[in-house]
């Protein structure tokens, strides 16, 4: 079953159709980053707009850092959100990993479609290789941001110690059976289709495995692998998948599904499974970094 306080957050929810005819993103966009920027927030020691070489990020940094620095990619189907609407859990997954963080203000489409949002990724590290504060890094993100926290990852062999992924975004096709829940998860199959559709240049890219991922040939190359799924996600299947293929190559993998829960919940502290979840993914992060 879902949870009272996420079908309740289900039944709330007012978002409009982005698909309609006209549908102004910018305005959208603006409008969520302003209403996240309302929201509570914790304190940490620091935290400093950056520029990687051109790309926009901000650095979290904990009071007493550990060594080590997470890269974190924001979801939000690539075309939303952005730094400031993951101010919050950012701040919040800064303290409980008690490492700095990097937040990466990624290009999105429809204006810049793929590949533009990895190549930034691309541009982080080749910037943190060259001048950013030293190692081990952790790569970080939910939703698309999860999807490419891993490209990262596949991209640069070796750079990263650890990787971490919430309800990854992962196959452009919806085809696994979890989609077979629909809106009534408060995902519909539709503004997913839309978000692959404003992120794909041409059908050819939807199998491109720097696009979808689990056609990739070198998930073998990854270090330990750590996937949370929602038990209502229509994302479930895909990312228990990507769990299952990891683990075939060999590598040490983790995968854990949230009873009661669906799309989004990891970035809210007003869902109770919201915090164990970032407990649980500073924790794997703090095993392999440590």
């Amino acid at each position: 079953m879902i949870y009272p306080e996420v079908r309740a957050a289900i039944e709330a929810d007012d978002s409009p159709d982005l698909s309609a005819p006209g549908f102004d993103v910018a305005a959208h966009r603006e409008e969520v980053r302003l209403a996240n920027l309302r929201e509570p927030r914790e304190d940490v020691a620091s935290v400093e707009d950056v520029d990687a070489h051109g790309v926009r990020c901000r650095l979290y940094t904990p009071v007493d850092p550990l060594p080590g620095l997470v890269v974190h990619a924001h979801g939000g189907g690539f075309v939303l959100n952005d730094i400031d609407v993951h101010d919050a859990v950012c701040r919040r997954f800064t303290n409980r990993v008690r490492r700095p963080v990097l937040s990466v203000d990624y290009r999105r489409p429809p204006e810049h479609p793929f590949p533009a949002a990895p190549d930034d990724l691309d541009t982080v590290v080749g910037w943190l290789r060259r001048v950013g504060p030293p190692g081990p890094y952790a790569a970080h993100g939910d939703s698309a941001g999860a999807n490419l926290a891993l490209v990262a990852a596949l991209r640069n062999p070796g750079f990263f110690g650890v990787v971490a992924l919430v309800y990854p975004f992962l196959d452009p096709h919806n085809a696994f059976p979890s989609w077979a829940e629909g809106a009534a998860s408060g995902f519909d199959p539709a503004e997913a289709t839309w978000y692959w559709e404003q992120y794909a240049r041409t059908e050819a890219d939807y199998d491109d495995p720097d696009l979808a991922p689990l056609r990739s040939d070198r998930l073998h190359t990854l270090p330990p692998t750590f996937v949370a799924t929602a038990e209502h996600d229509p994302l479930r299947d895909e990312g228990e998948e990507l769990a299952r293929l990891v683990a075939e190559t060999g590598v040490e993998t983790v995968a854990i599904r949230c009873l009661g829960q669906t799309h989004g919940f990891w970035r809210h502290a007003r869902f109770a499974a919201s915090e164990p979840l970032v407990r649980q993914v500073a924790g794997w992060v703090d095993q392999h970094l440590t």
